[in-house]
């Protein structure tokens, strides 16, 4: 996912941490855009609801501020009296306790959930929390990243590598059909992750539906998740960069391992972002700029057809024209896509692996009263080339399957990078 921060913040999607999962795609770029006027008109409706429930009158401040949206530079044709109807129906008649915090949060929910779009969510205090403690890096659960497909439905995005997760056998494209015996039908990523978090040592019972097979059911421990953002190491002359995700410390800790591959003077380098759910933009287009010379496109934003907004590299690039390898896999979206199409469009780097997830729209996370927040979807990003990543994904130039032999140890998608490397060192 791709992240963009402010209290108006912008973000762009792909999986990122859910329950010690990854919510889907997310980078973050500081952005100073106000309010969409469309968020301007929930913030509204929200606000009726608010003051009628606190004045124990609510039907009586809902009308006053519906009459006086205009005043807000709302639509003129906006139309709310059948909400205020419903509520007032309720109000007449509903046989039992109405609690106001819970229908404001109904009312703001419903809102969210009317654009059918799986990456606009609202955040209770308590989700924010739970969705920045994803994006440090360190949380509790079972160690996948979570999305959702065409259907709607939850999925595992990717098992991240020694987690519980991956030990219980949880494969990408995997349908979470169940969280402990109840239904995932239609709820938020936001609500599956939080379900599938929890303290731990508890145990969270998943029922998992695998290519139309009949289901199954995986009890998973749950554990504390500490997921370095960068790891390195250099062998036999080729210096292997695994990028886990894109997060604050992201671009320092890659620069790091990019000087110590010019110290070790390696003749080429392997950057894996395979099950990389996405992160910051901003970590996106620093570590790209180790390869691209300063100024050079890395992706743009685009609302509609019109160019909104255009990242560029940035700093020094010491890794420019060093061969490079990029692994790719279902699991890699949003900012680690964006950087993988930036470095093929520019002949920095060639592709191997297969199709990544196809995460390419751009969120914005605006802070709310009360500690809660909004992530709404504003745009979509485009690589240097003008290519689409969402839903799209990444083809890699080398397509190499993860075949059963990854499981007794074997990697043919990174044998095939240093292939690929070492025919060019001897060319």
């Amino acid at each position: 996912m791709v992240f963009s921060r402010k209290k108006t913040t912008n973000l762009t999607s792909g999986p990122l941490a859910s329950p010690g999962e990854y919510y889907p795609g997310v980078s973050k770029t500081r952005s100073s855009r106000g309010l969409l006027k469309a968020l301007a008109t929930a913030a509204i409706i929200v606000a009726i609801f608010g003051l009628g429930f606190a004045a124990g009158r609510g039907d009586i401040a809902i009308r006053n501020q519906l009459a006086s949206t205009a005043n807000h530079g709302l639509p003129a044709d906006l139309d709310y009296s059948s909400v205020e109807e419903v509520y007032d129906r309720l109000k007449e008649a509903y046989d039992g306790q109405m609690n106001a915090d819970k229908l404001l949060e109904g009312v703001k929910r419903g809102l969210v959930a009317a654009t059918n779009d799986p990456y606009t969510e609202y955040f209770n205090p308590t989700e924010a929390k739970d969705f920045a403690d994803s994006l440090s890096g360190s949380f509790t659960g079972i160690g996948a990243e979570l999305g959702k497909n065409g259907d709607d439905q939850i999925i595992i995005v990717a098992p991240l590598a020694g987690y519980p997760a991956e030990k219980a056998g949880l494969k990408p494209q995997d349908i979470i059909a169940n969280i402990n015996g109840q239904s995932t039908s239609g709820i938020s990523l936001s609500s599956a992750v939080r379900q599938i978090r929890g303290e731990e040592g508890t145990t969270v019972k998943l029922t998992i539906v695998r290519n139309s097979d009949q289901p199954f059911d995986v009890s998973i421990v749950r554990q504390k998740i500490n997921l370095p953002s960068v790891e390195y190491k250099i062998e036999n002359g080729i210096g292997y960069l695994k990028l886990n995700q894109f997060n604050d410390a992201t671009p320092s800790e890659a620069r790091a391992a990019a000087k110590e591959f010019i110290a070790k003077d390696v003749r080429g380098t392997v950057v894996d972002l395979r099950g990389n759910p996405g992160g910051y933009l901003s970590g996106a287009v620093d570590v790209s700029s180790l390869w691209l010379p300063s100024g050079t496109v890395v992706v743009s934003e685009r609302r509609g057809n019109k160019v909104v907004s255009t990242e560029r590299a940035n700093g020094s690039s010491p890794l420019k024209g060093l061969p490079t390898i990029v692994l790719i896999d279902k699991g890699s979206a949003s900012a680690s896509e964006i950087m993988a199409g930036a470095l093929r469009d520019h002949k920095a780097a060639k592709i191997v692996g297969v199709k990544s997830f196809g995460k390419g729209s751009v969120q914005r996370i605006d802070g709310l009263g009360g500690g809660g927040e909004l992530k709404i979807t504003i745009a979509r990003w485009f690589t240097p080339s003008g290519i689409s990543i969402d839903k799209s994904g990444i083809t890699p130039d080398y397509v190499v399957e993860i075949s059963k032999d990854a499981t007794a140890g074997q990697d043919p998608q990174k044998d095939k990078a240093l292939e690929l490397l070492n025919k060019s060192s001897n060319t």
